[in-house]
């Protein structure tokens, strides 16, 4: 979602003359891996997370993971994931649920599937995330709050998985992030942030991020922040919080 002012490659050398040492990214299914590896590489960067495939992104799909008729796809995804992540090395990957009928039969396929991309990411180690994704932006997303999504990974049990949270996403399902951090720490394995309303950079909202941040240090959380929001100007010039407290030099 940042630098999109310029091509997929090139944003590589971007965040890194911007001081950052990890990246992630939606997905990386439409190019060779050895060109990404390389932008990584020359970069000395590090590949914190991408995604599953989710469907037809572009035409708005965000996942089918509690799908009962598309289980079958979503293995196939999963071992396109395991292709991408034995090149790529990534940290984890993540999946949201996407939309389904809120149901036992929905549920009961939601965790058979994540329990299977969990084991089969474990054997390449890689990590394991479910997105909550709030039902503002993806309509009747399965698993659209962070409670829900504990409740998931610990139904699940596998000490690989654990949850994205997503501060704008959580905020916009009606949470105050700075309790949920507080709840639900140990089990979130990656944080991704931006500001409500807007999704823009932390600072153009109305979101506490001092307190969040000082949440996040006060729970000894060791995992990657990233930063996940459509930039209002520039993407260079939506910086400003991070470097002014330090967060990013």
């Amino acid at each position: 979602m940042l630098f999109r002012e310029y091509s997929f490659l090139d944003r590589f050398d971007r965040a890194a003359e911007a001081g950052f040492e990890g990246v992630e990214f939606f997905f990386p299914y439409g190019h060779d891996p050895a060109d990404i590896s390389a932008a990584i590489s020359r970069n000395n960067l590090t590949l914190v997370l991408f995604n599953l495939p989710v469907g037809d992104f572009d035409s708005g799909e965000r996942g089918f993971v509690a799908v009962p008729e598309r289980a079958e796809e979503f293995r196939s995804g999963v071992s396109d994931g395991v292709r991408y992540g034995k090149s790529l090395s990534p940290q984890k990957i993540n999946t949201p649920s996407g939309p389904a009928p809120d149901s036992a039969a929905s549920l009961d396929v939601l965790v058979e599937n994540i329990d299977f991309a969990t084991v089969e990411l474990e054997r390449i180690g890689v990590g394991m995330v479910i997105e909550p994704i709030n039902q503002s932006d993806v309509p009747g997303a399965l698993i659209s709050t962070t409670p829900r999504a504990a409740e998931l990974v610990e139904r699940v049990g596998r000490p690989n998985l654990g949850i994205q949270y997503d501060v704008y996403h959580s905020a916009m399902a009606g949470e105050d992030p700075v309790q949920i951090l507080g709840d639900h720490l140990d089990l979130i394995h990656h944080i991704q942030v931006g500001d409500v309303p807007g999704r823009h950079q932390p600072g153009t909202g109305a979101l506490d991020f001092d307190r969040i941040v000082a949440t996040v240090d006060k729970h000894d959380y060791d995992g990657w922040v990233s930063l996940e929001y459509h930039p209002e100007g520039a993407t260079e010039d939506s910086f400003d919080y991070f470097r002014d407290r330090g967060l990013l030099t």
